[in-house]
């Protein structure tokens, strides 16, 4: 299969691409490399600079190298910069995401995984997280990407385009050869990893949660569990499958969460980091943070159930130790 990949320099999306060369698809990456890494691109994918919601460069690489299936990794994903610049995020997560959709209908492209994300459901009513909970994000990140998942859904009625749209929370870890380089970082465990380096301060937001040790409980998947579940799900985009086939049989759009199930604390991520590394993780204790739910979970049964996906690394210290191993062999993250 010919895949496009979106973000295929990034971290979630280089690890992906890994995953299908690997698997032997045909892989070009189209990235404008203002988040993602030109060394993080493997071997044997091939790699254009520039973004998918430049119309006539996307019209082009599909013309030149006709494609299967995409892989849509790409989109700005930070919170808080969405809180401050909404403007950014609906150009490009919403406006980008409604241009590859058209020069992917132009070309009759008519498969597409979306690397979508939890924050879709805002803070939720009952744990674990369902895909059948309501839609409620409460920042622009969550909510350009609902918009696209909705793009998705009328696609597919009035345009035939079969989708999934994989929703997580926290992906984490590394492969041998791809880990995280985010600037700024933003996640828990690469900081953790960093405050061990002496690179940066630390600090818990609140320990007084109704937790079982007062801190947040989040959901974690590793990046390579994340990868797989790309794959699986492209293989149900295939035309007449029935996991993206309506009652009539037309084209349809899916959403399946991906998790853990249980999740992990805080300071179970700072007790994995020490055993990791082995040393002590030095942190402040701060106030909590507002809109910080305490705990945030998915059900991912209905993944396991459709795709006969289910988390082979779904151990804490397994996820903390491949990142960790990969930050010792690449201190200066990529040469890029």
């Amino acid at each position: 299969m010919r895949v496009l990949v979106t973000g295929g320099a990034g971290y979630v999306g280089s690890v992906s691409v890994e995953a299908l060369v690997a698997a032997g698809h045909e892989v070009v990456v189209l990235d404008d490399l203002s988040r993602g890494h030109r060394a993080a691109v493997v071997d044997g994918a091939r790699l254009v600079e520039g973004s998918y919601g430049d119309a006539p460069l996307l019209r082009a690489v599909l013309a030149a190298t006709p494609v299967d299936a995409v892989l849509h990794c790409a989109a700005r994903s930070l919170v808080g910069e969405s809180v401050e610049n909404p403007a950014l995020y609906y150009r490009e997560n919403v406006g980008g995401g409604v241009t590859l959709l058209e020069g992917l209908r132009e070309a009759g492209v008519r498969r597409l995984v979306f690397s979508s994300t939890a924050a879709v459901y805002g803070e939720p009513t009952s744990l674990p997280i369902r895909e059948d909970a309501a839609l409620a994000p409460i920042n622009p990140y969550g909510e350009t990407k609902r918009s696209f998942e909705g793009a998705l859904r009328w696609y597919a009625g009035a345009y035939g385009l079969r989708s999934v749209s994989l929703r997580y929370f926290n992906v984490a870890g590394a492969s041998e050869r791809n880990g995280e380089v985010h600037d700024p970082e933003t996640h828990l465990i690469p900081n953790v990893l960093r405050a061990v380096l002496g690179l940066r301060a630390l600090t818990v937001f609140g320990t007084d949660y109704a937790t079982p040790d007062g801190t947040c409980i989040r959901d974690y998947i590793h990046v390579e569990d994340l990868a797989r579940a790309h794959l699986l799900a492209l293989d149900a985009t295939a035309p007449d499958d029935p996991r993206t086939s309506g009652p009539d049989g037309a084209a349809s759009a899916l959403a399946l969460n991906l998790g853990n199930g249980g999740g992990f604390s805080v300071r179970e991520v700072l007790a994995a980091a020490e055993l990791a590394t082995g040393a002590a993780i030095p942190h402040g204790i701060g106030p909590r943070r507002p809109g910080d739910p305490p705990v945030l979970v998915a059900d991912a049964a209905r993944a396991r159930e459709v795709l006969g996906w289910r988390p082979e690394r779904p151990d804490l210290a397994e996820i903390v130790a491949s990142a960790w191993a990969w930050q010792q062999d690449h201190p200066a993250g990529y040469p890029d």
